[in-house]
């Protein structure tokens, strides 16, 4: 056990745990997550590679909000021009979770046809007594790895790949929407940099003015991640000494791979990168999917849109048929219902009326 490691656990897989250098402005938290990872692509196929981005976003949005103390939503959203226009994660801050992404299918194709065709390349000049060694690797369009994506130091890195999913001219905003006195924040940043993980890191230097590690990973089995922090010291340390130990701290996130942070405990892992120094790991906290979605939001959203086109719609189709784009959830309306939801006084509406399904 790590000196200074708290015991205390929570069991099972998807969690989050907060860990801290005893008596050192460093902090830190993990994230591991397979069931609510599973939830999550259950509504929705995605291509391997916007598969890895989304899971990582996943697992990031869980760091962010277990950064922060509040009661609410965060929402990690990536905007860019490039095959993914568009990607959702938001995590509450008791960390129930659900997200999504959009990409065009044929650009996403052609950033994999040449990874295709290097994988078949390079199998078929294996040797035959390599066994199922032989089965070709999930790769970038230069043929390396797709743990391109991580930004994990020591992993194959391809900023033309982050660069074709996310495009060259794009942001990340996060967003906290808090319960108490219906606060609202908002950060954007450019994207920047060879992977979501630099993003983020360039987020905190420029939103929060707190230096930051990120790193994630994500396979089809499980997302996971890790965010370190400098945060501000006492006036009575010693700067150099407290530079001294954030340098020897990046050096130990360094040296993790992505194949480790995806499979190792958090406690092999904080032995492996920071075994010099007196840690404590605190409980964890249980991760979870749920999908915010309800007839009220919907109802909203249909108000939102106006009788005569909800109406047009009727005429149409038959029915109006609203489906969330996070679960699949549909939510159909006859016209009974349609005539019965602009009947209905203002003062009826559920009290979440304010929010609708994106």
């Amino acid at each position: 056990m790590l000196p200074g490691m708290n015991e205390i656990v929570v069991p099972g897989v998807d969690q989050v745990r907060r860990f801290i250098i005893e008596n050192r402005p460093v902090r830190g938290h993990w994230v591991r997550l397979e069931a609510a990872w599973r939830e999550v692509r259950a509504h929705r196929e995605y291509p391997e590679i916007v598969r890895e981005l989304l899971g990582q976003a996943v697992a990031a949005s869980v760091l962010l909000a277990a950064t922060l103390k509040f009661r609410g939503t965060l929402t990690l959203q990536l905007q860019g021009n490039g095959a993914v226009s568009l990607l959702v994660a938001q995590c509450t801050h008791d960390f129930r979770l659900r997200a999504v992404a959009q990409f065009d299918e044929a650009r996403v194709g052609e950033i994999t046809r040449p990874c295709r065709a290097a994988s078949i390349a390079r199998t078929a000049r294996l040797p035959s007594d390599q066994g199922s060694a032989s089965r070709p690797l999930p790769c970038t369009a230069g043929g390396a790895p797709l743990r391109a994506l991580s930004g994990i130091p020591g992993s194959p890195r391809d900023v033309r790949l982050f660069r074709q999913l996310v495009g060259t001219d794009g942001r990340i905003a996060v967003t906290v929407e808090a319960e108490e006195r219906s606060m609202r924040y908002q950060g954007v940043v450019p994207l920047s940099g060879a992977s979501l993980a630099e993003s983020l890191e360039a987020y905190f230097a420029s939103s929060e003015q707190l230096p930051t590690r990120v790193l994630l990973a994500a396979d089809g089995e499980r997302g996971a991640g890790m965010l370190v922090q400098k945060v501000p010291g006492r006036a009575a340390d010693d700067e150099t000494d407290l530079q001294e130990i954030w340098e020897d701290t990046q050096r130990g996130i360094e040296s993790l791979s992505s194949a480790e942070l995806l499979e190792c405990p958090v406690e092999e892992l904080l032995n492996r990168g920071f075994a010099a120094h007196d840690l404590r790991l605190f409980r964890g906290s249980p991760v979870q999917f749920e999908c915010r979605c309800n007839q009220g939001r919907v109802n909203s959203l249909l108000r939102a849109l106006g009788a005569e086109e909800v109406r047009d719609v009727l005429r149409e189709q038959g029915a109006v048929t609203v489906t969330c784009e996070f679960c699949h959830r549909p939510y159909r309306f006859d016209a009974a219902a349609v005539a019965a939801l602009f009947e209905e006084s203002p003062g009826s509406a559920p009290a979440d009326d304010s929010h609708t399904v994106h």
